[in-house]
């Protein structure tokens, strides 16, 4: 049976829990930073990150290998080139944002005035902003894994208060229309 290693409130792995919603699987939520299932972590997985996916002895790293693998073993569509830069775009707000939230945590300043903050910040500005027009176009209209994978990405935003989305006004309107979707209710973080 599929083993999805994560913690409930990785917006990475809440868009695979939401994508195997109707995949016999068991989900195992770790305590990443201590303890034991740190030492479960760093046993199966080198690269010390969440998700991960057990399946038949084999151990498979990060959503999008993850994502890929699921759709090739269960003969799911493959994504377009079109959905590929949706997800790359939300894969790099979601890593900068991680990385600030990691920074922040560590007790660092993430307002200061220096090339590393400022880098990030002005890719989740630029990568959002974008991500607002092309819903305000209808690129997510269909609920596939871009557009839950966005979900995961604007919730987790507003989850943390790691960016004023305000003036995303299409990003919001995303989100609301889709939060009372039985498989984001089920995976919200909060709960």
């Amino acid at each position: 049976m599929l083993k999805l290693f994560g913690s409930t409130t990785s917006p990475f792995v809440r868009r695979l829990r939401i994508w195997m919603a109707n995949l016999e699987h068991e989900f195992v939520n770790m305590q990443i930073f201590a303890g034991s299932d740190r030492k479960v972590l760093a046993e199966r997985n080198p690269t010390l990150k969440i998700p991960m996916l057990e399946d038949d002895n084999e151990v498979i790293y990060d959503s999008r290998v993850i994502y890929r693998y699921l759709n090739e073993k269960f003969d799911f569509p493959r994504p377009s080139w079109e959905q590929e830069n949706q997800l790359t775009l939300i894969d790099a707000a979601t890593d900068s944002l991680v990385q600030m939230l990691l920074l922040e945590r560590s007790e660092l300043d993430t307002a200061s005035d220096t090339m590393y903050f400022n880098l990030q910040r002005e890719r989740v500005d630029a990568t959002l902003t974008h991500l607002n027009g092309l819903v305000e176009q209808g690129h997510f209209k269909n609920w596939n894994y871009p557009a839950i994978c966005l979900y995961c990405l604007v919730d987790w935003i507003e989850f943390r208060t790691l960016h004023d989305l305000s003036e995303q006004t299409a990003l919001l309107q995303f989100k609301l229309d889709n939060c009372q979707r039985i498989e984001t209710t089920a995976t919200d973080p909060r709960n």
